[in-house]
């Protein structure tokens, strides 16, 4: 059974005065279900979770876990290049109720595919939520290939890739392995609806951070049938996600919620705010869009 069918947002992890900034990450998670979400994805890449130390990091989701109370699923990151670290981070967000974990391949450590298989077999071994591969090798150095999907998708705790390699190629290969145990998942903003064209059963995004019910209703779209209004909602959100990676994600997109209204324009070093050319775009593609 999949963790979720739709948009799952990869949420911010709004800061104030150096601290996580509770009240705001609240109103952001009852807005994004309001607006229709699917699930929401914590202290993942957009989340900043690289710059949380642990207890932050599972106040985080535990809080997170708490304000959706069971209305939407809470999938917590938990990917670290120490497969001891991630274990017992794992451990302990399952202990905390997250309804599944996205695994992060290991970074820096640039291990081999035969490390990459022992790594999440050895982790999904000791839990017992699903779990979710995350490949994005722009960031981390390490893919995950149709090769290491083909040996993990038989793992009863490992349920389905967030594939953000942006290599369409690769993703036929990995569709290959898509059945009701495995789902394959969108990490790429402007390509989810052809990567739902290869079995995709929704997207874990970006975007929805600010736009969740139109990420929704495309993916739904899609689902339904109507793969005509999928492909136009894809095209006319383009220029949108565009403008939110201008920058490294996620500093354009807390930009955008901090354009809204919504969070303070605060990030953790060595991320900072995005230069004021890189502002103007995003401002313009958000008043294009009719966001401001």
């Amino acid at each position: 059974m999949p963790l979720f069918t739709g948009a799952a947002t990869a949420l911010v992890t709004p800061f104030k005065d150096g601290k996580v900034d509770f009240a705001s990450f609240g109103q952001l998670i009852d807005w994004q279900i309001e607006q229709g979400i699917d699930g929401l994805v914590i202290c993942g890449t957009t989340g900043e979770a690289s710059t949380l130390n642990d207890e932050e990091h599972i106040e985080t989701v535990r809080y997170a876990i708490k304000k959706a109370a069971g209305r939407v699923p809470v999938i917590a990151g938990a990917g670290s290049n120490d497969t001891r670290h991630a274990i017992d981070m794992s451990m302990a967000l399952e202990a905390e109720g997250a309804d599944g974990l996205l695994l992060v391949t290991p970074y820096y450590n640039r291990c081999t595919d035969k490390g990459l298989i022992i790594h999440y077999t050895a982790i999904a071994d000791r839990v017992n939520i699903p779990i979710i591969l995350y490949s994005v090798p722009a960031r981390t150095g390490v893919n995950i290939s149709p090769f290491v999907v083909s040996e993990l998708c038989n793992h009863p705790n490992i349920v389905g890739i967030k594939e953000a390699s942006g290599n369409m190629a690769q993703v036929v290969e990995i569709a290959k392995y898509v059945d009701e145990d495995f789902a394959l998942y969108s990490g790429n903003d402007e390509i989810i609806v052809p990567i739902m064209a290869m079995g995709g059963l929704g997207a874990i995004s970006v975007l929805s951070n600010i736009v969740p019910k139109q990420t929704h209703d495309m993916i739904v779209d899609f689902l339904n049938g109507d793969i005509i209004s999928a492909m136009k909602a894809q095209l006319s959100l383009k220029s949108l996600i565009d403008a939110l990676f201008c920058e490294v994600n996620p500093i354009p997109v807390k930009a955008a919620l901090y354009l809204m209204g919504m969070i303070e324009l605060e990030y953790r070093l060595p991320l900072c705010p995005p230069q004021s050319k890189s502002l103007d775009v995003i401002k313009n593609q958000m008043t294009a869009c009719g966001l401001l």
